[in-house]
């Protein structure tokens, strides 16, 4: 047996029939959402042929989703933007915390100095214990 293909015309038929039953809640595989794999499914075909050969099936179907290739790349730009801005405020956060380790650092070795001067001068001093002794 012959299997004969499908012409183009043919197939978008099918393509466009499967995108009407799943809308219409008449799916062979009981698909309830409207996606490109929903109705390669329903046609018999892969997904992969619909974005290969019939792109205006798959932007038909993400037009009826709310969801086309402009919208999409202008969510993308903008959320693009928004990580952007998040970035530029972290790095200048991350300055300013850069700067304030510099200020603790030279704090820290100033005290330690200040601490190894403060050793030094114990044993020249004399402490007399005001507690009584046992």
């Amino acid at each position: 047996m012959v299997a004969t293909r499908k012409t183009f015309t043919m197939r978008e038929k099918d393509l466009k029939s499967a995108i009407l039953k799943i809308k219409h809640g008449r799916s062979k595989f009981s698909e309830t959402s409207l996606s490109v794999a929903a109705v390669a499914r329903e046609a018999g075909v892969s997904t992969a042929l619909i974005y290969n050969h019939y792109p205006h099936i798959a932007e038909s179907i993400r037009e009826a989703k709310g969801r086309t290739k402009r919208i999409q790349q202008e969510q993308k730009k903008l959320e693009l933007k928004n990580a952007l801005a998040k970035c530029k405020e972290l790095r200048s956060e991350i300055t300013k915390l850069t700067k304030t380790i510099s200020k603790l650092a030279s704090i820290n070795e100033t005290l330690l100095i200040e601490n190894e001067v403060l050793k030094s001068k114990i044993p020249l001093i004399k402490v007399t214990s005001i507690l009584p002794s046992h």
